[in-house]
């Protein structure tokens, strides 16, 4: 993948290291790569893996991200598995190189079913009949559970009586409108808290602190913070993206809608009445937790492996029987 951490956004990639180390729990020997994103980084890192496909004896390879895709298409990787996660679905330029490359491979997996829909005027990717699959990362929800709210607060160094909303993305990022966050949080009078540096280790915490969490974004590939808010039992408020519709459905204390000031406004009022605000929102955060969600691309590995296999590709391609690597 080209899309791991960096000292601003400590926690960016985390997903993927999650979804590796379940499927390294079920079973799969898993070798992986990374590099950091930008137009220097491409060349180098196709030489990259050319070179360890040509070293190991891999069954399959599986990319995160359209550029990082492309690279292991040109590096020879076959058969390849691409899972697309937003951004590399919906840029204006990125966006069409995605779609293309969706066609060329074994299988084109969005981390959301939104992935193949258009979405804030943006298209999706191509829905082909055999070739396509959702394949989420879902959460490692060891890290995320309810805290005491005055805790979390106290730990954080935030006054325990104030009132609280956050904002878990990177407010420079365009697409998640830190505007609109910003624009709620004063009509309430409450105090924002943002993301984009913390450390996937006290994300938890920072959830906690908070009445609710905000997602504001004008598009989201599956929408991580619904699950590990949910996980805290810490209701969410979204904007229709994502996994948001279905997961947040007749959910309490949680809001899930297009963004306007006055009825985002009108939930935040009502939500601190409560003095504690809650969610029962656990349970759905397990359905995706990135345990099962391993065990669903598991399944996907098994079956690309088994269509080349009809396909005619020489045995010896796929190394032993003890399991996928």
């Amino acid at each position: 993948m080209n899309f791991g951490p960096d000292p601003k956004t400590p926690q960016r990639g985390r997903w993927v290291v999650d979804q590796v180390d379940a499927l390294r729990s079920d079973g799969v020997e898993a070798e992986l790569f990374t590099f950091q994103p930008g137009k220097d980084q491409y060349l180098p890192a196709t030489r990259r893996i050319r070179a360890l496909i040509k070293a190991g004896d891999f069954d399959l390879v599986h990319a995160h991200y359209g550029l990082a895709g492309w690279c292991a298409l040109a590096a020879g990787a076959s058969p390849l598995i691409v899972t697309f996660h937003g951004t590399d679905v919906r840029h204006r330029v990125v966006g069409p190189a995605s779609r293309l490359l969706s066609g060329r491979i074994a299988l084109g997996a969005g981390a959301s079913a939104a992935l193949f829909e258009e979405e804030g005027g943006r298209a999706g990717l191509p829905l082909i009949p055999g070739h396509s699959a959702v394949l989420p990362c879902g959460a490692d929800l060891s890290r995320f559970r309810r805290e005491s709210r005055t805790g979390a607060r106290t730990a954080l160094g935030l006054d325990p009586e104030r009132r609280y909303l956050f904002f878990p993305a990177d407010p420079d990022r365009p697409e998640k409108r830190f505007d609109r966050a910003r624009e709620v949080a004063d009509r309430a009078g409450v105090e924002l808290l943002t993301g984009g540096g913390i450390e996937p280790e006290h994300m938890s915490t920072w959830m906690n602190a908070a009445d609710a969490v905000m997602v504001t974004s004008d598009y989201e590939g599956f929408g991580l913070a619904f699950l590990e808010s949910l996980a805290c039992e810490v209701p969410v408020m979204t904007t229709p993206v994502g996994i948001a519709p279905g997961l947040l459905r007749s959910l309490p204390n949680s809001f899930c809608a297009p963004y306007d000031l006055e009825s985002w406004s009108s939930f935040v009022a009502g939500l601190l009445r409560d003095p504690d605000p809650r969610t029962p929102g656990r349970a759905r955060s397990e359905s995706l937790s990135a345990e099962r969600m391993a065990v669903r691309v598991r399944i996907a590995y098994e079956e690309v492996l088994s269509r080349e296999r009809v396909a005619g590709v020489p045995s010896g391609a796929f190394g032993n029987d003890e399991g996928i690597r």
